[in-house]
């Protein structure tokens, strides 16, 4: 989302790069471009103008340049604004409670029942339960889109399909959460195309009603300033407790995302990357400044690695790469526990200097369909014995798979490279326990 943002504040910097101090001339240049860079990818007017005032104050403070590259100083305190503006620190939600209540609100379109999804599946792998509530009343198909997700992650749906009175389903909801022993409610309001009497009006009677623990404002982050403009009305009515940001992995500029905090003064607490219920994270402003700045994310990565990865599983592809026993089961395991992590141009941007490199490259998850074709059109004896595959059976897995001849031979070479690296990694790590 913020590679327009990312670029032009590379731009803007490269400009102090390779100078020998920082000067009143060109820090001046430099916050210039920072500030209509910033404007460019919709920030707001005045949280731009805020922000590069005190990223120029803070860059000619003379006590801090002794012996720092101007280039790497402007860049550590862009950051360090960039984090400030945006929070900080990752903010929890508020799951105290018995149960705890959580009301998502938000304008049709911006993704809360999907949102609803993602945060009941969060929590059931936290070792919660849960239960979702469909009080949306209006939109056609709410309830059975709310009933297919949590189909998909094994939660339970509360809804009354035949009754048109929100408030009615949520009160009935909570007390059978009570009676079932869920600890934490979420509850799925309606949203309108555009903020309404009707519409605040019902989601402020269900908050006067649940008394929630929390209350979540999804929004669209492809709206720009819309999105700011709406969350100040929202929080105005709700004085919510916390933002989702959705669709992060789109075309935004990503304005919404860097002005949003300080125009509402709430937390972003999670951002929605993807359709996928594993497509959620918590919100870190330092990481994100990270990736805004070309840094990549490093940590973030990991976490999404942990959460994706089977610890026994990862133990026993580990044995067998030990054993040089890896072969075209274990490889195609291991691309399923990768697809998991999220979309792969996302993953690969999180590492420093990649973002750039990657910037021009068509990369998606359906990249390893081939791949993965191709190994389905082995047998269990090919994908356990690689070299058996004979020319013959080469040519059956390439019209099996829909490859060509060529694809399926690359396949096969890069495994056996891999598999040869492996090997040669085993026998150092051998050779190393022989010496000690």
């Amino acid at each position: 989302m913020f590679e327009s943002l990312q670029e032009k504040l590379d731009k803007a910097i490269r400009t102090l790069k390779g100078k020998d101090r920082i000067s009143d001339i060109n820090v001046a240049a430099t916050v210039k471009e920072v500030r209509r860079a910033l404007m460019d990818a919709d920030v707001n007017f005045k949280v731009a103008k805020e922000i590069t005032d005190r990223i120029k104050d803070n860059a000619l403070d003379e006590k801090i340049l002794i012996a720092v590259d101007p280039g790497q100083l402007f860049v550590k305190i862009v950051h360090d604004e960039l984090t400030k503006l945006m929070g900080s620190e990752a903010q929890s939600i508020n799951t105290k409670g018995d149960p705890a209540v959580i009301l998502i609100a938000g304008l049709q379109g911006s993704g809360k029942t999907t949102f609803s999804g993602k945060l009941a599946n969060l929590l059931k792998k936290q070792g919660r339960q849960v239960l979702l509530v469909a009080c949306d009343i209006y939109r056609p198909a709410a309830i059975d889109q709310l009933k297919v997700l949590a189909g998909q992650i094994g939660v339970e749906v509360y809804a009354e399909p035949d009754s048109k009175n929100a408030v009615e389903i949520a009160q009935n909801a909570l007390a059978f959460a009570k009676k079932t022993g869920k600890k934490i409610v979420i509850v799925d309001t309606a949203g309108r195309l555009a903020v309404d009497e009707v519409m605040m009006r019902e989601v402020e009677n269900i908050k006067t009603a649940l008394k929630p623990s929390e209350i979540l404002f999804v929004v669209d982050s492809m709206t720009g300033q819309d999105a700011v403009n709406t969350a100040k009305t929202f929080n105005d009515r709700l004085n919510f407790d916390g933002v989702v940001l959705t669709k992060l992995d789109g075309d935004a500029r990503g304005g919404a995302a860097i002005s949003i905090r300080h125009i509402v003064e709430k937390p972003i607490k999670y951002i929605s990357t993807g359709e996928k219920m594993e497509a959620l994270d918590v919100f870190h402003p330092d990481r994100m400044a990270s990736r805004i700045l070309g840094m990549g994310d490093v940590l973030s990565l990991v976490e999404k690695a942990q959460q994706a990865f089977d610890e026994d599983e990862a133990k026993r592809i580990n044995a067998k790469m030990r054993q040089n026993k890896f072969d075209f089961n274990d490889f195609l395991s291991q691309l399923q526990q990768i697809k998991k992590m999220g979309n792969v141009k996302d993953l690969l941007g999180m590492i420093p200097g990649m973002g750039k490199a990657l910037k021009d490259m068509d990369l998606s998850n359906d990249s390893f369909k081939p791949i993965e074709s191709m190994i389905y059109s082995m047998t269990p004896k090919e994908r356990e014995r690689p070299e058996l595959i004979d020319p013959s059976r080469k040519k059956r897995i390439a019209n099996g798979s829909g490859t060509s001849l060529q694809e399926v031979n690359n396949l096969l070479k890069q495994f056996d490279e891999m598999r040869r690296m492996m090997r040669k990694m085993n026998n150092m790590e051998k050779a190393g326990k022989l010496k000690r």
